[in-house]
């Protein structure tokens, strides 16, 4: 039994290095090392992340002001807290005035990111969300724009590109499309979500992908699946985080996904995409009132603090318990810097673009 236990651990740990030196492992090694998992092996784990965190980042850390600017969504995904079934969803949209009013605050506070973030709403025609990113660059041209707005066609998505989006961040949620059905309506599919994806790299958008971690249904299986795929899309930014039920969907009664499985994520990411640019999300600190610092120190290096209107901070609720005050708010900035520098980072003032991205980001013209 202890033979077999300390062949066990050996196995954890030739995994993890295998992952430091080449940047890829085997499918059942990578699931024998999530399932075989312990507080050890998550330790090595993130010192091999941070070092490839810091030979890529240093000890920098990216903002990313948070735009959530609309509510509103026409698809009715079972684990969604805006789904368009949820009637007791209190609704709103921020006019453009509104929208700029945000990126305003978020640049006098050091922000050169702003990521706007919303439903799938039919009222933000191309044509409106033009004129927004058109008016954002416009008034802030050393800033990177990020697009959070769905599926959209591909005709969609070069407008917005050439309006001046430099950023597009579309979850994939899961890499397997028996999964994909269970989390999302029949006329919904995993095919176009991933042909989107595919269009959004070619079209030159910074893409970035992610998953939901122990979503209903969800098996080890699915996770190296996932990783699997975001190794061979190579995105330029990684969102995942915990799976956090709200009381208004399907899915409402479902166990909530772990911040210690989330972090070890984190740190397989870091070592399969070392260039990646990967937040401590919302939600890893919503579960976890430390998740953030966790997360750095698992290998992230992106946070995403909310500069959206206080007064509907409380209404982009996704899942049950989302923080949307106090750390969370842009306006605690300072509060920020102290959590990071208490660490051993810095916030810095920065776009923030990949390594990849720096090397082949077009001039301003060009895009």
């Amino acid at each position: 039994m202890k033979e077999e236990k300390d062949a066990r651990a050996a196995g954890t740990y030739e995994t993890i290095d295998r992952l430091f030196e080449e940047g890829t492992a085997g499918k059942e090694e990578l699931k024998e090392l999530i399932e075989g998992r312990n507080e050890a092996a998550a330790e090595y784990l993130f010192e091999k992340a941070r070092i490839r965190q810091q030979e890529h980042f240093g000890k920098r850390i990216y903002l990313r002001g948070l735009i959530e600017f609309t509510n509103y969504c026409k698809n009715d995904c079972y684990y969604c807290g805006i789904r368009r079934g949820n009637r007791a969803a209190q609704r709103y949209r921020l006019t453009e005035d509104e929208i700029l009013d945000c990126c305003r605050v978020g640049y006098d506070l050091g922000f050169r990111t702003f990521v706007l973030q919303g439903g799938e709403d039919p009222f933000f025609t191309t044509e409106r969300l033009r004129r927004i990113v058109s008016s954002i660059k416009e008034r802030w041209p050393d800033c990177a724009l990020t697009l959070s707005v769905g599926e959209r066609p591909y005709e969609d998505y070069l407008a917005l590109r050439q309006a001046g989006a430099d950023r597009y961040l579309l979850r994939h949620e899961t890499a397997d499309r028996e999964h994909y059905r269970k989390l999302h309506p029949p006329e919904m599919s995993w095919e176009h979500r991933i042909s989107c994806l595919r269009d959004l790299k070619q079209i030159g958008y910074q893409v970035g992908a992610g998953m939901m971690l122990q979503s209903p249904y969800q098996t080890t299986d699915h996770i190296v699946t996932d990783l699997e795929f975001l190794k061979e899309l190579q995105p330029d930014m990684i969102g995942i985080g915990p799976f956090i039920p709200h009381k208004d969907t399907p899915f409402r009664d479902r166990t909530a996904g772990t911040a210690e499985l989330t972090l070890f994520l984190i740190g397989i990411l870091r070592l399969m995409l070392p260039q990646a640019l990967i937040p401590a999300t919302t939600a890893l600190g919503t579960i976890d009132p430390r998740g953030r610092e966790k997360g750095i120190l698992a290998g992230a290096n992106v946070i995403m603090p909310n500069l959206s209107p206080s007064g509907v901070r409380g209404k982009y609720l996704l899942y049950d318990g989302k923080i949307c005050t106090g750390d969370e708010a842009a306006e605690c900035h300072a509060c920020l810097e102290r959590r990071m520098k208490a660490i051993g980072y810095e916030i810095v003032v920065s776009r923030g673009d990949s390594p990849r991205a720096q090397a082949h980001r077009a001039p301003r013209s060009e895009s």
